[in-house]
């Protein structure tokens, strides 16, 4: 039934079904027709001091085209190995990104924010050799630097790019007024600007890149309680940005549009909705560094003109309990779309109503590159997920694997050009979610009307899912379980109005003195904000099975019994 793809007949008529595969071999080979292309247009763009700092398409291949050559140049670095990007949206990604992925080597994004044993564990898993760090976290990565096989380091600063005058100001303040550069040591590593100048004095070579060579291991959690690299080849990644753009004919123009770009780059949904794909529509990503300061953000847009901007459910309602981020000009603004979780009903509508756009929801996963499926951007917010995009099948499937019928509620299971290839170094993993004929079993229970749109309404992970982030309940309870006090431990999601969903603990006590305060801060040791569980409950016990095993199920029943 489902590869009769019923959901065509409510397909855009401008949108095809199908996309071509066999025009681009690589995201090199786009990137190589958008910097040509659109060589005077704004590629990407980020606040200094009193202006912003601009980059156009041709500055990015001059920058890029550099540090692909500095790459290349440095000992023991062949085409396939893996190069670490640590930092938040800076004008120094893009350059740091493409110059990699142009000199033929792997990118691992990497989230900041990341304590130091979460960023040796990614380190090591990928065999990164070389990182771009942010000096703002060096101290993270100095902590854990000789546990790991990273041989070359480029530390940049927030200003390095922004002009000398600029730029100096930018890092005085950041260093030395604001003293948001903990003290570090890194020895051998060596700037931004001096890793350009290297490249600038050695040879480039353009490597041979198809559809099978690998471009990103994007890390994602996973139920063994650490995160896994996803294998993201180049082929994934160009069939995504073929569909993202099949879906966007007729709304967009190429080399006019202005996405804000708030959510994190090293985020495979802001990497390729944002990033990629505008990089591919000869676009200008509008990068904000700081989304938190939703007020400084307003200031930063008020004087761009912008034409579409993605976010998450959070993010949205923080924006509109902005006044100086409402008072802003909506009038052009094309397209707005929310993933990462569920936008809810509420704050699409107050969305709309306030800014006199829509949000459209989409719906996608790391393993897929990310997207899945899509609302058609004219339609108003429906509570479904969308439509599949082209050459894509999404089925819905019962635990024996087979199809359930219209409406019947099962596993969401998609085959298509942008499911990865694997988990990196994981055998056993991929094979629990990849079938042998390419069927990838996302885990999220969902179902599929008669017009072909498809509504998620639960998920078979036990994962947590804070303002767009994965949380995996292993990793939490292995940490909360260090603390000398916990005898037992279990982690669940529970409903949060500001993120979606919270980490709630459940803990039985070995020590009887010890309160939910000590085991909160106990976990701000190791885990990045976001997985901090914000609630502690104690228990005599915990409910288990027969052999022995927590049941987080009935500790989640018993939270909704709660709630109603």
């Amino acid at each position: 039934m489902y590869n009769e793809k019923p959901w065509l007949k409510s397909y855009p008529k401008n949108v095809p079904a199908e996309i071509d595969m066999k025009q681009f071999s690589s995201v090199k080979d786009i990137f190589d027709q958008s910097v040509s292309k659109f060589n005077d247009c704004t590629a990407f763009s980020n606040r200094a001091v009193w202006s912003d700092t601009y980059m156009s398409y041709g500055d990015l291949d001059d920058y890029s085209k550099a540090f692909a050559a500095y790459l290349q140049s440095l000992p023991g670095m062949k085409k396939g190995d893996r190069v670490a990007i640590m930092m938040p949206n800076l004008l120094q990604y893009p350059v740091a990104l493409f110059g990699a992925l142009r000199a033929g080597f792997v990118v691992v994004n990497v989230n900041p924010l990341y304590t130091p044993r979460e960023l040796e564990h990614q380190l090591k898993d990928s065999g990164a050799k070389a990182i771009v760090v942010i000096e703002n976290f060096a101290t993270t990565l100095q902590q854990v630097i000789k546990n790991t096989p990273v041989e070359h380091i480029v530390c940049t600063s927030v200003g390095e790019l922004h002009g000398w005058f600029q730029g100096f100001v930018m890092n005085y303040v950041v260093r030395k007024i604001k003293k948001m550069v903990p003290d570090f040591s890194l020895p051998n590593a060596i700037s931004m600007k001096k890793a350009l100048s290297i490249g600038r004095n050695a040879n480039y070579t353009a490597p041979a890149l198809s559809h099978n060579d690998l471009a990103f291991l994007q890390y994602t959690g996973g139920t063994t309680g650490v995160a896994k690299g996803a294998m993201l080849t180049h082929g994934n990644i160009v069939a995504n940005l073929q569909q993202a753009s099949a879906w966007l004919t007729g709304l967009v123009d190429e080399g006019r549009e202005t996405i804000v770009t708030a959510l994190p780059m090293y985020h495979i949904f802001c990497l390729t909705a944002n990033m990629l794909t505008f990089m591919k529509q000869g676009g200008h990503c509008l990068l904000i560094t700081n989304p938190r300061d939703i007020a400084g953000v307003a200031k930063v847009l008020a004087g761009n003109e912008f034409t579409a901007l993605t976010g998450v459910n959070t993010l949205f309602s923080a924006m509109m309990n902005s006044p100086e981020f409402m008072a802003l000009d909506f009038s052009k603004v094309k397209l707005t779309l929310g993933g990462g979780a569920a936008i809810q009903e509420a704050v699409a509508e107050r969305w709309k109503k306030a800014t006199g756009t829509r949000i459209t929801q989409a719906y996608g996963l790391t393993e897929c590159s990310p997207a899945v499926c899509i609302n058609p951007m004219n339609e108003d917010y429906n509570g479904t997920i969308g439509l599949p995009v082209p050459s894509t099948i999404v089925s819905i499937r019962d635990p024996e694997f087979n199809e359930v019928p219209v409406g019947g509620n099962g596993e969401l299971c998609v085959k298509g050009p942008q499911v990865m290839r694997g988990y990196w170094g994981r055998p056993k993993e991929t094979n629990e979610v990849l079938t042998s004929d390419g069927w990838l079993k996302t885990g999220d229970v969902a179902n599929m009307d008669e017009r072909g749109y498809f509504r998620i309404t639960d998920r078979l992970k036990d994962m947590i899912l804070v303002s767009g982030f994965n949380v995996y309940p292993n990793e939490i309870e292995d940490v909360v379980a260090k603390h000398p006090g916990v005898l037992e431990v279990a982690a669940i999601g529970v409903p949060d109005d500001k993120t979606g969903e919270a980490v709630k603990v459940f803990v039985v006590k070995k020590d009887a003195s010890l309160t939910s305060e000590q085991v909160i801060e106990h976990c701000k040791s190791m885990l990045t904000g976001y997985k901090i569980p914000r609630k502690v409950e104690f228990k005599d016990d915990l409910p288990k099975s027969n052999v022995g095993k927590i049941l987080r199920r009935e500790l989640k029943d018993m939270e909704k019994k709660r709630v109603s």
